[in-house]
């Protein structure tokens, strides 16, 4: 399974489409979060219906700049992996919308404890996945994903520990700009797929290894 992964997209749209156009032979679309910059329902719907039309899997969680009732938008549309699980071609996808709560006070921000939470009944709906796809929009804290300007580590330590426990075969975060690149935890390779509204994203290929690229588009 060849798996494209967005996140960041921030309003993008035009952008997000010409880099699935030029993915055509993927197998599955992941967004990370940030679809919008508190966008409206109307607004995510379309920008998803976009995505819809390469009739390809769409999964879906939200990031700390989407309003969290557009969480209920992505689940009405079949889309969302937020505290939800979902196995295309034996492999696993379970994600976490928000991000930690932070000084920023952004829209979509919740606890620690919740993130864990809603990760671990996401993995309970893929426990018989061969592979599993973990889709936190927060990278996990001390990576090389989580690191701002300044060099502090800004991740969620909940994630951390539930890649620690559970090695989940991939994770695909975002959040962190500026913390684009991969990185390993245990047996889990990691990817912060980088702003998308920049032109950026990864490439996951699932066989009988898994390899995690970062991409750019042209």
């Amino acid at each position: 399974m060849k798996i494209l992964a967005l996140s960041d997209i921030h309003g993008a749209y035009t952008r997000m489409v010409d880099i699935v156009n030029s993915n055509s032979s993927v197998d599955a679309i992941v967004i990370a979060g940030d679809l919008t910059t508190n966008g409206s329902p109307e607004e995510a719907e379309e920008a998803v219906q976009q995505l819809r039309r390469f009739k390809k899997p769409l999964l879906v969680v939200a990031g700390n700049m989407d309003p969290p009732l557009l969480d209920d938008v992505f689940v009405r549309l079949g889309l969302s992996i937020n505290r939800r699980g979902v196995v295309i071609g034996g492999v696993g996808f379970f994600g976490v919308s928000a991000s930690p709560i932070s000084q920023l006070r952004t829209p979509n921000e919740i606890t620690e404890e919740e993130i864990s939470s809603r990760a671990e009944f996401g993995l309970l709906q893929v426990s018989g996945a061969k592979v599993k796809v973990f889709v936190p929009h927060s990278p996990p804290l001390n990576t090389k994903l989580d690191r701002i300007h300044s060099g502090r580590h800004v991740g969620s330590s909940a994630v951390r520990s539930f890649i620690e426990q559970h090695q989940p075969h991939v994770v695909i975060c975002g959040h962190i700009h500026e913390g684009r690149g991969v990185d390993r935890i245990v047996a889990s390779e990691i990817i912060n797929c980088g702003p998308t509204a920049s032109g950026f994203y990864g490439v996951i290929s699932i066989g009988e290894d898994v390899v995690v690229q970062c991409c750019e588009m042209s």
